[in-house]
C-alpha cells in the first residue's frame, strides 16, 4: 500500500519571486517572507525606465518608485549593518532616508546598491541566532536592545508598508496591478 503524497508547493511565483515556506523553522519563515517582499518590490519596478520610476502618485507627494528603492537600501544597511552588527557605516546615500532623487542615479543603480545592502545583511544574519540582540543607533530609542528576531519582523513589516506604496506607484504609472 502507497500512502498519498502531500502536494508540495512550487518554489516560486510565475513572476519570479520566491514563495515564503508553508512550513519550516521559524528562521525559515521569517527569512522566507523577507525575501518575498524583497522580490515584490523589485518586481514593481521591473520593466520601467528612470522617468517612471520618479513619477511621484499626486500632488503633494514625492514618494517615487525610485526613491522607495534607495530607502530600503538605507532600512536594510541600518538594521543589518549598524543595529545588529554594530557597525559604524555612513548612509548609502547623501540623505539619511534614501527619498531624495540624485538626477545622476537611475534605477539600475539604486538597484545594484540595494542588492548589495540585502547581500551584506545576509551575511551578517548568517551567524546571528534569532535570540541575538544588537542595539538601536537612533534616537529617540539609540542603546535600546533589539533582538534579531524583531529585526525580521520589523523589515517584514517595512517591506509590506512600502510594497502597498509601490502598488499605488506603479498603478498610477501604466496601470499594472497585482501582489
Amino acid at each position: 500500500m502507497t500512502t498519498p503524497r502531500t502536494p508540495q508547493a512550487p518554489h516560486a511565483l510565475p513572476d519570479g519571486r520566491p514563495i515564503p515556506p508553508m512550513t519550516g523553522s521559524e528562521r525559515a519563515l521569517l527569512e522566507g517572507w523577507l525575501d518575498f517582499h524583497r522580490a515584490t518590490l523589485e518586481l514593481k519596478c521591473r520593466g520601467l525606465d528612470d522617468a517612471q520610476v520618479r513619477q511621484t502618485p499626486a500632488e503633494p507627494s514625492q514618494l517615487t518608485l525610485l526613491g522607495l528603492v534607495q530607502h530600503l537600501a538605507e532600512v536594510e544597511r541600518n538594521w543589518f549593518q549598524r543595529v545588529l552588527a554594530g557597525r559604524e557605516v555612513p548612509p548609502v546615500f547623501e540623505e539619511e532616508t534614501g527619498y531624495a532623487l540624485d538626477p545622476e542615479r537611475g534605477l539600475e543603480e539604486a538597484l545594484a546598491v540595494w542588492r548589495r545592502e540585502i547581500a551584506r545583511g545576509r551575511e551578517l544574519l548568517a551567524g546571528l541566532s534569532l535570540d541575538g540582540t544588537g542595539r538601536i543607533v537612533d534616537e529617540p530609542m539609540a542603546g535600546v536592545e533589539v533582538s534579531v528576531r524583531w529585526v525580521l519582523i520589523h523589515l517584514i513589516e517595512e517591506y509590506a508598508r512600502h510594497n502597498g506604496h509601490a502598488d499605488i506607484l506603479r498603478e498610477r504609472i501604466d496601470g499594472a496591478t497585482g501582489t
